[in-house]
């Protein structure tokens, strides 16, 4: 058993899972966008676990294409643009804190149901100042249902009523490019790379929030277990899936150092189907399967959101989720 054990809240059941996912994801909004970032008092970067010790180019609609990006952003160009930051005036410090983006990874499969219940009916989501990217893609065309951006769109994006809540930027893959892994890979790190290139590093992009789940095989984001040598990957921000073991057989993922810079990782997993890995990711992590990678590689800033069925014949230690961002409008006064 590994000594880096991370935080499993458990609920009887996926309506649970979902108000409480929910929850956590404004706890990292509200973080991400006040003045001080990750600096607030009794707080931390888990959300929800504070006394438990972890760490502390738009279109109209707001959704952006890879291509709609600049294309020839480098690196370098990157740095040399944080290393001339250094004189801002208070003013433009201000600006900035106004200007503050809350920027979250999504994943598909399940997750984009459990955000679909959780985040639609609360009234505290600033969705005009959210930017949306994606963990990892099937590449299908967007109408398909395999497409993690099409079924977010529809399920998500679609039903954000924008007039009262603003529009989410959303940073998707260039859809002409899903006939060719490399360069749609190649494109959506430029994006990346754009999108992240005032941040804390510039040589790993740092999301406020990665959300993920973890499929009956072991699979995250399209990573899969002893699957080509992407779980090695420590240079590349996203790679080529190609002959993926089922589903799509190509893709992109976002690789495994990126996932861990990130200032939270949650993973939400549901369903009696999971119990069997689950139990090997928590009491077999010399398997190395991804998610024990991440358990180990993001230690103090990872937390698991599971129901019971989940975790049927599972020796861990379960945690009550305390509400921190209670929405009065959303049903829920708190704990």
């Amino acid at each position: 058993m590994t000594t880096t054990v991370p935080k499993i809240f458990a609920f009887p059941e996926f309506a649970g899972v979902a108000e409480a996912v929910a929850d956590h994801v404004v706890h990292a909004q509200n973080t991400a966008l006040a003045k001080d970032p990750y600096k607030i008092k009794g707080s931390n970067s888990a959300g929800g676990v504070a006394s438990d010790g972890i760490m502390s180019g738009a279109t109209g609609s707001g959704i952006i294409s890879s291509s709609q990006s600049a294309a020839h952003v480098s690196r370098a160009s990157s740095s040399r643009s944080i290393k001339g930051s250094s004189g801002r005036s208070n003013s433009a410090k201000m600006k900035k804190v106004k200007e503050r983006r809350f920027k979250i990874a999504l994943s598909g499969g399940s997750l984009i149901q459990v955000l679909h219940e959780g985040l639609l009916k609360r009234t505290d989501v600033q969705w005009g100042k959210w930017d949306i990217y994606f963990a990892d893609e099937r590449l299908v065309p967007f109408e398909s249902p395999e497409s993690n951006f099409g079924r977010a769109k529809r399920q998500i994006f679609d039903q954000v009523d924008t007039s009262r809540y603003g529009s989410p930027k959303v940073y998707h893959i260039n859809e002409s490019l899903i006939d060719d892994p490399q360069e749609c890979a190649d494109d959506y790190e430029k994006v990346l790379i754009r999108g992240f290139a005032g941040r804390d590093s510039v040589k790993l992009p740092m999301f406020d929030l990665f959300l993920l789940g973890c499929a009956p095989d072991g699979h995250i984001a399209s990573l899969f277990p002893n699957f080509q040598e992407n779980l090695r990957e420590n240079l590349a921000w996203v790679v080529p899936v190609q002959n993926a073991p089922h589903g799509p057989s190509n893709r992109i993922s976002l690789t495994i150092p990126v996932i861990c810079h990130s200032h939270r990782v949650t993973f939400v997993v549901e369903g009696a189907t999971k119990a069997p890995i689950i139990k090997t990711i928590m009491e077999r992590p010399e398997k190395g399967l991804p998610s024990s990678i991440v358990n180990e590689g993001a230690a103090g800033r990872v937390a698991w959101f599971v129901d019971d069925d989940a975790l049927t014949d599972v020796s861990v230690t379960k945690k009550k989720y305390t509400f921190l961002e209670a929405d009065s409008d959303s049903g829920k006064s708190g704990n």
